[in-house]
């Protein structure tokens, strides 16, 4: 059995800034539940009860879909190396785009990344930690997102990339919208 808190102590906030990376979990209202990793210096924990990350262009665009429909969002961050943990962060999301006001004021607290895509700002009302023994240890050979994803997005450019998004970007698995700019 784990424990729960209603806000991110120091303690956890340390814990989750030590994380090479994430994973995210939405669910719309009606279809299905998507789980991604995410990874470079994207998650910024800017309140106890605040966390925001930025979300590179990939090839789907299930969270923002999933937000759109139903805002709740864990965030799990779990400790490959070191002690056994896991972190679930639990709470409603919202999505901002870089390009507009909110989204420009959120951005600032990112490194600039070619394949930007969103902003999500999660509202938290629960953490909870469990032991985590299930996980592997393992050590980080490479973080991929810098030597592959983010060149790829840089060699294609701001306008292929726009191109790419409205592609593949604009619906989720399930039909649902994205609202991709």
């Amino acid at each position: 059995m784990g424990t729960s808190f209603p806000a991110i102590a120091p303690e956890h906030a340390e814990f989750i800034a030590a994380q090479p990376m994430f994973f995210v979990a939405t669910a719309p209202r009606e279809g299905r539940v998507n789980l991604s990793p995410k990874g470079l210096d994207a998650l910024r924990v800017l309140a106890p009860d605040r966390v925001i990350w930025l979300n590179l262009t990939g090839s789907g665009n299930e969270t923002a879909a999933h937000i759109l429909d139903s805002p709740r969002m864990t965030l799990m961050f779990c400790a490959f190396d070191g002690p056994p943990k896991t972190l679930r962060i639990y709470g409603q999301a919202r999505l901002h785009h870089p390009d507009t006001e909110d989204g420009a004021a959120l951005a600032c607290h990112f490194p600039t990344y070619a394949g930007t895509r969103q902003i999500f700002d999660l509202s938290i009302d629960l953490v909870h930690i469990s032991c985590g023994m299930g996980v592997p240890e393992m050590a980080l050979v490479a973080p991929r997102a810098e030597s592959q994803l983010v060149p790829y997005f840089e060699r294609l450019g701001p306008e292929k990339t726009m191109h790419y998004q409205h592609l593949k970007n604009r619906h989720s698995v399930d039909g649902l919208p994205t609202d991709i700019v």
